[in-house]
């Protein structure tokens, strides 16, 4: 079982909670991505908080990707996971099974 945390940087997450408690991963806050590109801090925090989660050996999932640019500048930047519309809205578990079936080998942030 993994632990991850949800929505890193925003509302009660803490960098003491990284040290405190077994974290296996991050999720970085979609209003981070939003601003990707376009805002200077939300693209500095978006860098130090993966650099941070490499330093520690922790995942880093990206939260909101909604378009090719924004997921091209996370990869850019070392981020490896990702979720959002960009690559699919919510599905019934046979459709995510068909999703999942169709795209193995596929990465999760580089266009294909």
């Amino acid at each position: 079982m993994a632990l991850v945390l949800d929505d890193f940087g925003t509302g009660y997450s803490s960098l003491s909670y990284l040290k405190r408690f077994p974290i296996d991963a991050i999720k970085i806050d979609r209003s981070f991505v939003t601003g990707l590109d376009q805002d200077t801090g939300d693209t500095a925090i978006i860098a130090a908080v993966i650099s941070m989660a490499n330093a520690l050996g922790i995942g880093a999932t990206a939260e909101g990707i909604e378009n090719a640019a924004q997921a091209a500048a996370l990869y850019a930047q070392g981020c490896q996971l990702a979720q959002g519309y960009h690559y699919s809205r919510p599905l019934a578990p046979e459709a995510f099974t068909e999703l999942i079936a169709t795209t193995a080998g596929v990465s999760p942030i580089r266009e294909t």
